[in-house]
């Protein structure tokens, strides 16, 4: 199961410039298993082991006069207060870098311990489940470094290569990323399902239950279940709490948790185009297709490529292969939203860095039409943005117009 993350070399370049480096992410994505093969001299405390939640917790003043470096702490949101403690520990000696890594898979607390205590020591890095590279052992693909160097033409792509088979494409996209039930699961069904359900079960009954025990739990799993019809739409808060008979405010409570706690994605609208009208709801989806269809009781390909939420399911599974990619590099300040007008014209996600502007346009189908490339040409002019990519089932990179390229789905 031990497979090589593309995030590896980036943490090891961030532990050359910080004390401290977090891997964040959901459970189960892989986190342990990454930070330990990263560093496996260093020594491993786990604050969901009550002998080693006491060592910690019991005195951690002396713990760290004991270990000044050279320890990884998985699962560190479940002990608050050692945050504070480690300021003290990197500000007694701030110029040395690498001495401690970090995990955690509840977001709000581990994130509150980090802006509020550890803000200039450490550097945060977000692990997910497996980018279907990953799983079959191949390298980032070569589109990444191509967007964040801000010099390809559109004529550049036309060099790429495909990472993998579209069928391998395909079996990532409807199991989802999760490494166990992928790894363990091949050839063997039913643990795959097992694996879901328990999974479901652990996040709502465990860690939803701990980090807001005041929350109605059978709500909550209710509204799991209702988001599935709802995932990669526009999201109308008044249509959800009228299906679940709560109050708007709960579905934005609960629409908030989901997304701390990584399993699923708001996505902000684009809304600097003065030329144009643009529609301001949010929207959203789950990270991971396999929870999706999980709970959409969507079991094998042929099903899938037929259902009403496919187009919608390969537009969030691009969408965070996407964001996987270009958080795997070293570039910052990114930010992602989708962009869509009053009259309807639409990009399904926006991506601006250091080098520009890119919008992207998700397809379902393998041929490209002429209609499907509107909403990316008018955004291209009305924004100056270099090209457009559109991101479908197709066999090759293409040239659509001078300045839209057709990618297929396994070639990022």
């Amino acid at each position: 199961m031990d497979k090589k993350r593309v995030l590896t070399e980036k943490i090891n370049r961030l532990l050359d410039m910080f004390p401290v480096v977090a891997v964040i992410g959901p459970r189960q994505c892989g986190k342990s298993t990454l930070v330990r093969g990263l560093r496996g001299d260093w020594k491993y405390y786990d604050l969901e082991s009550p002998d080693d939640y006491q060592l910690i917790s019991s005195d951690p003043v002396a713990f760290f006069s004991l270990n000044t470096d050279q320890v990884i702490i998985d699962e560190a949101q479940q002990y608050p207060d050692l945050f504070k403690v480690l300021r003290g520990v990197v500000d007694a000696d701030r110029k040395r870098k690498g001495r401690f890594i970090l995990t955690g898979s509840s977001s709000p607390e581990i994130v509150k311990g980090i802006t509020e205590s550890l803000a200039g020591r450490i550097a945060t890095v977000e692990l997910w489940p497996f980018k279907q590279n990953e799983l079959y052992e191949k390298p980032l693909p070569a589109i990444y470094e191509m967007l964040i160097t801000g010099a390809a033409r559109p004529r550049d792509f036309l060099e790429l290569q495909p990472v993998l088979p579209a069928k391998q494409s395909m079996n990532v996209w409807l199991k989802g990323g999760f490494p166990e039930p992928l790894i363990e699961g091949e050839g063997n069904a039913l643990f795959y399902q097992q694996w879901m359900e328990n999974y479901i079960i652990d996040y709502v009954g465990r860690d939803i239950r701990m980090l807001f025990p005041r929350l109605n739990i059978y709500h909550f799993r209710r509204f799991l279940t209702l988001l599935a019809q709802f995932s990669g739409h526009q999201l109308n808060m008044s249509d959800m709490a009228r299906a679940l008979e709560v109050s708007v405010s709960t579905v934005k409570d609960y629409l908030d948790i989901i997304h701390q706690t990584f399993l699923w994605r708001n996505l902000p609208p684009y809304t600097k185009n003065p030329l144009k009208k643009v529609q301001k709801a949010k929207k959203g989806f789950f990270r991971d297709q396999g929870l999706l269809h999980y709970f959409l009781k969507i079991s094998d390909p042929d099903r899938l490529q037929i259902h009403p939420v496919a187009g919608f399911s390969l537009e969030s599974f691009v969408i965070e292969e996407i964001i996987r990619g270009l958080q795997a590099t070293m570039v910052t300040q990114l930010d992602y939203t989708y962009y869509r007008t009053i009259d309807k014209s639409e990009v399904d996600l926006v991506v601006e860095g250091p080098f520009g502007l890119v919008p992207f346009a998700i397809k379902l189908g393998s041929l490209a039409k002429r209609p499907s490339l509107r909403g990316l040409e008018g955004f291209m002019a009305d924004t100056g943005a270099p090209y457009g990519i559109l991101i479908n089932r197709g066999k090759r990179v293409e040239l659509l117009t001078d300045k839209t390229i057709q990618i297929p789905f396994n070639f990022i």
